[in-house]
This record gives C-alpha cells, sequence and structure tokens, in this order.
C-alpha cells in the first residue's frame, strides 16, 4: 500500500493550487483517504477527508467554499483543489488513508503519503 502526494509549491495569496494524492496497493472504494496539513511546532491538522462511497467532509472552517476534495476511480487518485490561498494555509499537507469511517484523527489512519509542501507567499 502506498500513497504518493504531489502537486505542492508557491504560490501567491489568492492563488490556487490542485494537490494529487495517487494510491496503489488498494482501491479507493476500499479506503477512504484524508487531507492533513502540518506546521512546524505544531500537530497535524485534518483538512477533509473523502469516503469510499465519493461523499467528503471538510474539517476546517477557515477552508470551506476554498477547498474541494475528488477523486478519479480509474485513475485511483484523490485531489485537493485549493483557491483563493491565504498564507495561513502553508503548511506541509499530506495524504492518509483508512478504513471504515473518515475521522479528524491522525492517529486512525493506517497509511501516509510522503507530504508535500504549500507555500503561500507574496
Amino acid at each position: 500500500v502506498q500513497l504518493q502526494a504531489s502537486g505542492g509549491g508557491l504560490v501567491q495569496p489568492g492563488g490556487s493550487l490542485r494537490l494529487s494524492c495517487a494510491a496503489s496497493g488498494f482501491g479507493l472504494d476500499e479506503y477512504l483517504i484524508g487531507w492533513f496539513r502540518q506546521v512546524p511546532g505544531k500537530e497535524r491538522e485534518a483538512v477533509s477527508c473523502i469516503g469510499t462511497g465519493g461523499g467528503t467532509i471538510n474539517y476546517v472552517g477557515s477552508t470551506k467554499g476554498r477547498f474541494t476534495m475528488s477523486r478519479d476511480i480509474g485513475k485511483n487518485t484523490v485531489y485537493l483543489d485549493m483557491s483563493d490561498l491565504r498564507p495561513e494555509d502553508t503548511a506541509v499537507y499530506y495524504c492518509a488513508a483508512r478504513r471504515t469511517l473518515c475521522s479528524s484523527y491522525a492517529h486512525r489512519y493506517d497509511f501516509w503519503g510522503q507530504g508535500t509542501q504549500v507555500t503561500v507567499s507574496s
């Protein structure tokens, strides 16, 4: 089981990025995917989750209306589309997988990708 996160980079405030999380070794109908983010000195924060049925949950109030999760079953890939990015969105973003239900608790996820850095700065 592997998760490969990509798509991070440097973007100006107000800009957009699409993060990708490519899964291998399992199908997105078996495992749900969560996106988390972490800044130095802080705990990993749940951002969003997409369940095995395709329904999504957004955990961070400030990202509602700006961040959207989606998936491509054929590519076994999950996306996090981020728009109107703000400096406070700067973090390393991780995708993670688990069975059963979405959760905002990082320790409940079984598999993790390597993280991709998102920096929002002018």
